[in-house]
């Protein structure tokens, strides 16, 4: 047995010894995660807190078949998710225009011009609360529609319709981005 799946067993067990050391190996990962759901640090390390009680609560549902990394972001972010619902802080579009999802067309030709990842991850970051919480689970945490859906009671639709708009709202920003960028080297 390795020395992750006695920590593991040792948790299924309700050893406090195995508790602390399952926190001590991902708490700072975790709480990368919480920290996408927050800009307030002091509420991701509720989450991250609150989250490490659903995962000894819940741990004897895991299975040695997957990752544990995974499985601990899945009641992470699940139970992040759950907090915002009871708390109603995000409101989605509904799926009215369904098609936009499959109107979205993020095929651009390449101008040489390039925003970096600071740059994007502050555009993110900007995004309105409705699309950002869809576009960090399908992109970050790669959920499926199905998974959002069901996660924050909204229709699959609805789901891709909120990716498409924020794909469509950080394309927009993008662009306007990097035409700065060459009105810039242009003044050089």
């Amino acid at each position: 047995m390795s020395n992750i799946e006695e920590i593991i067993q040792g948790c299924k067990e309700g050893q406090r010894d195995s508790q602390r050391r399952l926190y001590e190996m991902y708490a700072r990962s975790l709480l990368a995660v919480c920290m996408r759901y927050t800009k307030n640090r002091m509420e991701a390390e509720d989450f991250l807190h609150e989250g490490f009680l659903k995962i000894f609560d819940k741990i004897g549902q895991f299975e040695s078949k997957g990752s544990i990394e995974g499985w601990l972001r899945r009641v992470m972010v699940n139970n992040i998710l759950e907090s915002y619902r009871k708390n109603s802080k995000y409101s989605f579009v509904d799926d009215s225009d369904i098609n936009l999802a499959e109107r979205y067309d993020d095929t651009e030709e390449d101008d040489g011009i390039e925003v970096s990842m600071s740059e994007l991850h502050a555009l993110i970051e900007q995004l309105p609360d409705r699309y950002k919480l869809v576009f960090k689970l399908y992109v970050l945490e790669q959920f499926s529609h199905e998974d959002i859906a069901k996660s924050l009671n909204i229709s699959v639709g609805t789901s891709k319709s909120n990716l498409a708009r924020a794909r469509q709202w950080l394309q927009k920003r993008i662009d306007k981005k990097k035409a700065e960028k060459e009105r810039a080297l242009w003044q050089i």
